[in-house]
Parts: C-alpha cells; sequence; structure tokens
C-alpha cells in the first residue's frame, strides 16, 4: 500500500481482478449494504466481486445483479466460534482475492478478512479497539460520525478511500416466478403488516396489531391487510394468534415462511408497509414501497430509519434501552404499547386512500409524547 494508506486505497488497487466484501449481517444489514456493492461493481467493472455472509444475507443478495457469487457464513443464536467455520474460509482463501474489504471492523470481521489473505485488506474503525488489529488487516478507516441511515455511512466510506460516488442505487431484481406467485396470492394495493421483529422488545404489542387491524377494516371495508413475519415458533405463534382474534376474511395470513425474493415479490405488489425495528422495513424502502415504522427511541435510531417523503415513523421515548435492569424485561415494550391503534391507523388511511400520490398523504416523521 502506498504513503497514502487508506485514503488513496481505491487508486492503489484500481487493477483487482478478484474483490470480496465480508459483511456477516442479516436481513436488515445487507439490503444496506447493497449500495455499496453498486459502487464497487462500477469501480471495479472487470473483476469478479463476491460477498461472505450469512445464510439471509445471501438470500438478500441473490436480488442483487451487482454480485457475482455469494459464499454463505452459517451464523446463529448464538454464533458458533468462528473456527468452526474453518472449510468456509479455506475455500475462499484458495480464490486469491486482491482486495477484501469490511465496513463494521467487528472483531469475528477481522479474524475472517485475515484468513481471506487478500492482497489488499480494508476495514473501518468501528468496534472495540485492540492491539492486535493492524497484525491482521494494515489499513483501517478512522473511526468518524457517519452520515445516515447506514447504507450511506457505507458509501461515504468508500468516498474516502478514493471511490468518486455516483447516487445511491438498490436496484433489486425479483424473478419472474416469485412475481407471478405475488400477483396469484397478494392483492394488489394491500397493506402489508409485520407483526414482529428478531427481539421482543422491538416489536408493537400484539393487541395494538389486532386492534389496528379491526380500526382499519371498520372504517375501509374494501382494504385487504396482508401479514407475515419470520419462521421462528414464537412469530409463526404471534401470526396465528393475530389471525385468531381477528377472524375477517379481509386479513390474510402468509403463515408459510417465505423465502426474501418471495417476500420481496409481496411487498411489491402493497401499497404501504406497516412494522416494528426489523429488516423488513429496510427490504420495503429499498423496492420503493412506502412504509410507517413503529420504534423505541435509542441513540441510533436515525441509522436505521428510511428516510424521504415515503417514509415515515411513530417513536416512543423508551426507559429501558440503556438500563441495566429494565422494566420490560417482561417480554413486552411498555412504551411501543403507548403507541394507539388510532395514531398508527391516521397515518396508514391516507397512504392507502391515494397511494400514488405519497407527498399528498400529510404523512410525515411522528414522535409519541411521553
Amino acid at each position: 500500500m502506498s504513503s497514502a494508506g487508506w485514503a488513496n486505497f481505491y487508486n492503489t488497487t484500481r487493477a483487482a481482478r478478484k474483490v470480496i466484501v465480508v459483511d456477516l449481517g442479516f436481513l436488515g444489514d445487507t439490503v444496506h449494504l447493497v449500495p455499496a456493492l453498486w459502487e464497487l461493481r462500477r469501480h471495479y467493472s472487470p473483476a469478479a466481486l463476491h460477498v461472505l455472509t450469512t445464510r439471509v444475507g445471501a438470500e438478500v443478495l441473490a436480488l442483487a445483479p451487482c454480485v457475482d457469487r455469494v459464499w454463505v457464513f452459517p451464523l446463529g443464536a448464538p454464533s458458533p466460534p468462528w473456527w468452526k467455520h474453518w472449510s468456509v474460509l479455506r475455500a475462499v482463501r484458495r480464490e486469491r482475492f486482491d482486495v477484501a474489504i469490511n465496513f463494521s471492523g467487528s472483531d469475528r470481521s477481522v479474524f475472517t478478512l485475515a484468513a481471506i489473505g487478500a492482497r489488499w485488506a480494508l476495514t473501518y474503525q468501528g468496534g472495540r479497539r485492540h492491539f492486535w488489529q493492524r497484525w491482521l488487516v494494515p489499513e483501517w478507516i478512522p473511526r468518524q460520525t457517519l452520515p445516515t441511515p447506514v447504507f450511506e455511512g457505507r458509501r461515504h466510506l468508500l468516498g474516502q478511500c478514493g471511490f468518486p460516488l455516483e447516487p445511491a442505487r438498490f436496484d433489486l431484481a425479483i424473478p419472474p416466478a416469485e412475481q407471478r406467485w405475488a400477483e396469484e396470492n397478494v392483492p394488489a394495493g394491500a397493506l402489508h403488516l409485520s407483526v414482529s421483529a428478531s427481539l421482543p422488545l422491538k416489536e408493537w404489542p400484539l393487541a395494538n396489531n389486532v386492534e389496528l387491524v379491526r380500526w382499519l377494516l371498520a372504517r375501509r371495508p374494501d382494504y385487504q391487510v396482508v401479514a407475515t413475519t419470520a419462521p421462528s415458533a414464537r412469530e409463526q405463534a404471534r401470526l396465528a394468534a393475530l389471525g385468531e382474534a381477528v377472524q375477517d376474511v379481509r386479513l390474510r395470513l402468509m403463515s408459510t415462511p417465505l423465502p426474501i425474493s418471495r417476500l420481496a415479490a409481496l411487498l411489491q405488489r402493497c401499497a404501504l408497509h406497516v412494522g416494528p425495528d426489523s429488516g423488513v422495513i429496510h427490504l420495503a424502502a429499498a423496492l420503493g414501497v412506502p412504509t410507517l415504522a413503529i420504534f423505541r427511541q435509542y441513540a441510533d435510531m436515525a441509522d436505521w430509519l428510511p428516510r424521504g417523503p415515503r417514509h415515515a415513523h411513530l417513536a416512543a421515548p423508551c426507559e429501558c434501552v440503556n438500563a441495566k435492569s429494565a422494566p420490560c424485561m417482561a417480554g413486552i415494550a411498555r412504551c411501543l404499547a403507548n403507541i394507539s391503534a388510532e395514531a398508527v391507523g391516521t397515518k396508514i388511511l391516507p397512504v392507502l386512500d391515494n397511494p400514488t400520490d405519497m407527498n399528498a398523504t400529510k404523512v410525515s416523521t411522528g414522535v409519541v409524547p411521553p
């Protein structure tokens, strides 16, 4: 690497023929990675662009035409020790990559980046500092305040490393077979309701979801609501409980777990996505679907909120977020329970009544008072 180091990374590596990005995130993280991948595709146009990611991340990147190959690094809860995936790392190392990049600087990502053995490796000082880090990866972008949301922060890091940036793009491509499935199974212009998140304390309580669906269908008899959730037993039980409580044919439950490609096709058929702080809201935003997010307030919330006139949110002040002994540890977010079904419904109605003109809906960022 030249004396300019990370700031001159692109000029030093522009002749690379094999590039890999290490990103061990899940649904939302991987969606936010896509615009940076398009920048790498544009700048390393003759090169093969690979990504090492999780199983869910691989499903997302199957929709991203800018990626040539995806490698799966299986992670779960709890995550296994890195050495249990040595067979994957050995196979990736045999590819002899010229460039390896990571945007998080987490310990696992740093060890993985080093194991790949690329000629040039670059990461961001986003995680903890350790004396051994520079023994593994020589080029570290200094920790700094990044622009939001997350995808803009990642693109910003590339810009600092000498990559001239163009406007952000997602350009996800949904397979025709999944589009046909959506046309046959999802009413055009429906409301998509996501009832779960990865953590129970991020979820709007089930009782509030039930009340919202009843509230909407009572005021708009012609509306259709499609509800989905992840395949875990806990989240599937929430979905079934929603259907049992509402018992209305205008509420359609997608109880069979959907692959990401099918979920994306479903979202594209809908006029609006409503849901908690989860990866689905980022997928919807990347597909150009208007969103209404229901969040607890926390320090980095701005990193994960969709932006622009087609997106809105309701946020509740939360005393648990940074508390060691949180009063909500029983599993229900009391702060989110304070966001009423009517408060959500009154933001939804204008969007569904006039889905072609989001600017006319007066749906704007909202904060629920304490």
